[in-house]
């Protein structure tokens, strides 16, 4: 029901995700990123507890295929999950249960990964992967074309209804956190919302830093 992107960026030390599912709200259940820690990814038959204990286990220095390893061990239903683990340098393993719904696939590349299930076809994640490594510019930006790419690839073998972007930086909060929850088009949608985003980022992350010198968007009562 799900096919998902993630990725790191060494030279900013981004990490971050991209997520579309035919259910709906998905990014809450199924997207995890920690700023300078990483990101791990949980879908198919979803238990989003083993996306917080990923980061937790990231944190602790666990290398991502011990990862999968101690996340397996804290579910007796891991076989029904697809999971995926991204570190902060860019190392990544990626798992899918025997359980797995429908045609389901993983592909792993240079500081990236990409997974998905109840796909078209199982080329999907080896587009995105494609996309990510020869795409350039901010993080969100290439992770949004990745997820473009799996859509065009075949994407799900119905429709997509809600899509997620997470990207974390030096901050501890994400700096990028778009949600689209229920929508015909949430991929479109998705990159709408990055595309007004984009512009405003640099100033929401200098309001927390630095508000004197804070950009101000003049809305009413802004003077």
């Amino acid at each position: 029901m799900t096919f998902s992107v993630a990725g790191f960026c060494p030279e900013t030390g981004m990490l971050g995700c991209a997520i579309t599912s035919s259910s709906i709200s998905v990014a809450s259940r199924c997207a995890w990123v920690r700023s300078g820690t990483g990101v791990a990814l949980t879908q198919n038959v979803t238990n989003p507890d083993l996306g917080s204990l990923g980061l937790d286990l990231l944190q602790q220095g666990l290398a991502p295929a011990a990862i999968l390893a101690r996340q397996a061990e804290a579910d007796s239903d891991v076989e029904w999950r697809q999971l995926g683990v991204l570190n902060a340098r860019g190392e990544t393993a990626t798992f899918s249960g025997a359980r797995a719904l429908g045609i389901h696939a993983t592909a792993e590349g240079k500081h990236c990964l990409a997974m998905g299930n109840l796909l078209a076809n199982t080329e999907v994640p080896q587009a995105m992967i494609s996309a990510f490594e020869n795409s350039e510019g901010h993080l969100a930006e290439r992770l949004v074309q990745a997820l473009e790419a799996g859509l065009a690839a075949g994407g799900e073998m119905g429709p997509v209804h809600s899509a997620g972007l997470l990207v974390a930086a030096e901050p501890k909060w994400p700096v990028v956190d778009l949600r689209v929850d229920w929508h015909q088009a949430p991929i479109g949608e998705l990159r709408n919302l990055w595309f007004l985003y984009e512009p405003q980022l640099q100033a929401y992350v200098t309001r927390a830093s630095d508000p004197s010198n804070a950009e101000s968007f003049g809305v009413p009562g802004d003077e």
